[in-house]
């Protein structure tokens, strides 16, 4: 509706076609819904391009936050690890302390 082709949402609705069947849509699967105008079907097409290309971006995106997110928690784990093993150390530095005693 928003490009104005409101007469083909009858058809697209009878067809369930949702977001996710719609981006699976090209040329000829327009023209077997109704869409007889090339110049619809172009401006539809540009449409369903630019939105590839943008889930394409937010899912890259989501990719770089996930690998960020795994790298700061190896870091944590990392520091833990050495954290805990200074602190096993002063125990056994005192532990050998009170033993030569």
């Amino acid at each position: 509706m928003s490009l104005n082709l409101e007469q083909y949402v009858s058809e697209f609705s009878a067809q369930n076609i949702n977001g996710e069947h719609l981006l699976q849509l090209d040329g000829s699967k327009l023209k077997a819904l109704g869409m007889t105008s090339s110049q619809d079907r172009a401006i539809v097409k540009k449409k369903l391009k630019e939105m590839k290309a943008s889930l394409e971006k937010a899912r890259k995106a989501q990719e770089k936050m996930e690998k960020q997110r795994e790298k700061l928690r190896k870091k944590e784990q990392e520091q833990l690890q050495r954290k805990s093993k200074k602190t096993d150390k002063t125990s056994s530095d005192a532990i050998e302390g009170t033993n030569e005693q």
